[in-house]
């Protein structure tokens, strides 16, 4: 069936997945930024580790690893996280990766770049928490959600009104639910309920892309929170869509939804419709180019859809 879904989709549609680069990064490349910047790490062994949709990840020998933008849109992001992660690290209850170094343009690459520890685990979605950890990942968002600065990072994409994201969001609906089977009544119901609930209160952190590849799992334990290119404040409710991402037991879920303490009706709707829009996003994307998001965006609305039908709100 997702062999099928797929091929669907890409006769019905010609859409983008995952995003070009702006800059080929390789390692070659790499090695020259660390002998002439940091040449105390460049006999370190380096491989290219991965490459996300804004970045570039390369392992520095057994304890590092370095992050480098391929996007032009991304090299602020990295500056923020470099910036704010040390401000936050100190009060979170799980490990992220507060750099250790910090690059600079150099040999025609033009933007900063960071070695950061490495981090032990598996992203979550190769690995599921185990149950208890539903209550550990609650705490990490509680210690995370706080208020701001004045300062902090603004994000046009996240933390903001679902209504900014309508339009968008809608037309991918669309698209799924002639390809696809995900999109069902729940799934429209949630969508539609989470426009409609209001915000209220203060802006606080937020991760803003807590998806379960951005999210290290080792032996059932979440072990760190990397990726923080979108952290900015604003709506709580898009960090706690991370709850239908990463949970396939719906006990599980109602468990860190009360961990985390007091959640207003109208934040849980809101959470929903975060869920939903990452669904779609990862799914319609992952379609294209990555089975991993495909899957994830596949789970992540089934979930809500369960949830529904077996108590609508």
């Amino acid at each position: 069936m997702v062999e099928t879904s797929r091929r669907q989709f890409l006769k019905t549609f010609s859409l983008s997945g995952s995003p070009s680069a702006d800059f080929d990064i390789n390692v070659s490349l790499v090695h020259g930024l660390l002998s002439d910047q940091h040449p105390d790490l460049a006999d370190l062994p380096l491989q290219l580790l991965d490459t996300g949709w804004d970045n570039a990840m390369f392992r520095l020998g057994e304890q590092l690893l370095i992050r480098l933008p391929r996007r032009r849109l991304a090299a602020s992001l990295i500056e923020n996280e470099q910036h704010w992660l040390p401000v936050l690290a100190e009060r979170l209850p799980i490990a992220i990766p507060v750099p250790v170094r910090v690059g600079s343009p150099g040999r025609g690459y033009p933007w900063k770049w960071s070695v950061l520890p490495w981090l032990k685990g598996s992203t979550a979605d190769q690995v599921e928490p185990r149950p208890d950890q539903a209550i550990r990942l609650a705490q990490f968002l509680r210690s995370l959600h706080v208020h701001a600065p004045d300062a902090v990072p603004q994000n046009e994409v996240r933390g903001v009104p679902l209504s900014t994201r309508a339009a968008v969001t809608e037309a991918r609906i669309r698209r799924l639910e002639s390809t696809t089977h995900f999109i069902s009544n729940e799934i429209r119901h949630a969508w539609q309920r989470a426009l409609e609930a209001p915000i209220a209160g203060e802006a606080k952190w937020l991760h803003g892309d807590l998806h379960p590849r951005n999210i290290l799992v080792e032996n059932g334990v979440i072990t760190g929170i990397i990726d923080w290119g979108d952290i900015t404040a604003g709506d709580v409710a898009t960090d706690l869509a991370s709850i239908w991402m990463l949970f396939g037991d719906r006990l599980c879920r109602q468990r860190a939804l009360q961990a985390y303490g007091a959640v207003p009706e109208a934040t849980l709707q809101r959470a929903r419709g975060w869920a939903v829009l990452f669904g779609v996003v990862l799914l319609e994307t992952g379609l294209v180019d990555n089975p991993q998001h495909m899957v994830i965006g596949q789970n992540t609305l089934s979930r809500i859809a369960e949830d529904l039908t077996s108590s609508p709100a």
